[in-house]
């Protein structure tokens, strides 16, 4: 008898052996990679759309628990982050929304001159009638926006039209390195531009679209040149202070 109590022992030990082992594993499944790239979106949309101001902190135990997913793997997301400038990464302090100073937002902005003039030619040549109609579909949904006071729907919108214009060039490298540039700029509208004010015309993209079909490629470059440098023009600087976000609310209960 003493045999049989002990057989029914060790079985129940691997029962629960294995119930234990598929409780960790439902817990690894979070983490997988198809799940970090929802998190990595989330995250970097809220940054833009400027939810998460910046300055505020990202405590990755916070963010662990709000997602559902271990440490390691928001550790993983928010160096991801910091390669594009959206995340800062202090010793002993941990992750926060960058702040970019004046310098840096002159700094991208020449960038984007250096780069993003030059492939107006490029896109002048390959654009045909259904992609002009999709970039005056964003250029409407940006000027609505910007009517109705969504500023950081606005950003995001412009930053959309200037990236599709970069893919119609088709270089990808360049189109990549202008999304990177975009996603800062964005952060630095939302920072130092001015409420309801893209530090452009509304009517600006437009222009841009009808020189580009018409094949006006030097027109179409001196015109983004100037469009670029009304925005920079339009920034001011604003100090602000860091800021512990209330994640759950920007990310919602359900987001793990």
């Amino acid at each position: 008898m003493a045999t049989s109590a002990n057989a029914a022992t060790a079985q129940d030990e691997r029962r629960n052996s294995k119930a234990s082992g598929r409780s960790r594993g439902a817990g690894k499944a979070g983490d997988g990679a198809e799940r970090h790239e929802t998190i990595y979106q989330q995250i970097r949309e809220a940054i833009v759309e400027h939810r998460l101001k910046p300055g505020a902190r990202l405590r990755e135990d916070a963010l662990a628990e709000v997602f559902g997913v271990s440490r390691t793997g928001i550790r993983k997301i928010l160096q991801r982050l910091a390669l594009e400038y959206l995340v800062t990464l202090t010793p002993r302090r941990g992750a926060s929304v960058s702040r970019p100073t004046i310098e840096e937002a002159r700094d991208v902005f020449a960038a984007r001159q250096l780069v993003e003039c030059q492939l107006m030619p490029w896109v002048s040549r390959r654009l045909k009638p259904a992609d002009a109609k999709a970039l005056r579909t964003l250029a409407t949904s940006e000027r609505q926006a910007l009517r109705s006071g969504e500023q950081s729907r606005a950003i995001q919108l412009s930053a959309q039209f200037h990236q599709r214009l970069a893919e119609l060039s088709g270089n990808t490298p360049l189109a990549e390195f202008i999304e990177r540039l975009c996603s800062r700029s964005s952060l630095i509208l939302a920072v130092y531009g001015d409420s309801g004010h893209l530090g452009c015309e509304s009517h600006d993209h437009d222009e841009l679209i009808a020189l580009l079909e018409a094949g006006k490629e030097e027109r179409a470059v001196a015109f983004m040149q100037r469009h670029l440098k009304a925005i920079e023009a339009s920034l001011s600087i604003e100090e602000s202070t860091d800021e512990a976000p209330d994640l759950r609310a920007i990310f919602g209960q359900g987001s793990g």
